[in-house]
């Protein structure tokens, strides 16, 4: 993209009817490592792909949990992801205070849209610069939600966004019809494989670079890193790569 005089601020429209502020926004969504969401009737699972700046630095942080029931994983500007992990995590608890229960994910969806669509209106802000899969579980089942920076929020069945999310979709539809009766193993299985397709052909997934979440039925909301991620890995390694991309992922500083 290259800069033009509708560009100047989110609330110009240029000819083509589009909002320049907010492309570069989601630009910056699809330069972040890549995360997926699945979920089956009782269960949501979210999987990321943790990223070093160098060898030298420890790898950013990509799934937060927001209450018991519920969590997020982020794609795109860290520090906007976090602003926004942040924001969910208030919501959570001021629910929780006035009405001693968990807010209903329905909620959540409904009060980061509004967050993320001021920021695309009104004159001096910016666009967040990333993309969020929310991952949770009401007293409807299991849910997972994808949001963008044009404060598009949908609830699907399975979702991935982030650096070659293509190649992960492309199996998330493959195995559709596979995800409603599966285990929370299988789920992750699932995710990891979907995972493993954004990865160049001389990369993998390891217990230093992958992060999983569960949440769901009786299963309060929970984070795996470093070892307790190499179980999952392990059973996925003697399957064959559906799709492998060799081209190179740009790396933009402050991107998670």
């Amino acid at each position: 993209m290259f800069r033009n005089q509708y560009d100047s601020d989110v609330t110009v429209w240029s000819p083509q009817g589009r909002l320049h502020q907010v492309d570069y926004a989601v630009e910056a969504m699809k330069q972040g490592s890549a995360t997926v969401g699945v979920k089956s009737e009782t269960h949501a699972v979210l999987v990321a792909l943790k990223r070093a700046a160098n060898e030298l630095c420890s790898h950013q942080k990509k799934i937060y949990e927001l209450d018991v029931h519920a969590g997020v994983s982020i794609a795109g500007l860290l520090s906007d992801g976090r602003i926004l992990a942040r924001f969910l995590q208030t919501e959570c608890s001021s629910w929780r205070w006035d009405y001693k229960e968990p807010v209903p994910i329905q909620v959540l969806n409904n009060r980061i849209q509004l967050k993320l669509q001021a920021n695309t209106q009104y004159y001096g802000r910016r666009p967040f610069g990333v993309g969020l899969v929310i991952a949770g579980y009401d007293d409807r089942g299991a849910h997972i939600v994808k949001t963008d920076p044009s404060a598009e929020v949908v609830e699907t069945f399975a979702s991935s966004i982030g650096a070659r999310s293509q190649s992960a979709r492309t199996y998330l539809e493959r195995h559709l019809n596979e995800f409603p009766g599966s285990s929370v193993d299988q789920l992750v299985e699932h995710a990891l494989l979907a995972l493993r397709d954004t990865l160049p052909a001389e990369d993998n997934l390891s217990k230093k670079n992958t992060t999983i979440a569960v949440v769901g039925k009786g299963m309060p909301f929970k984070v795996m890193d470093d070892d307790d991620v190499s179980p999952h890995l392990e059973r996925i390694d003697s399957i064959p790569r559906s799709g492998v991309h060799g081209e190179p992922v740009p790396e933009p500083m402050q991107q998670s």
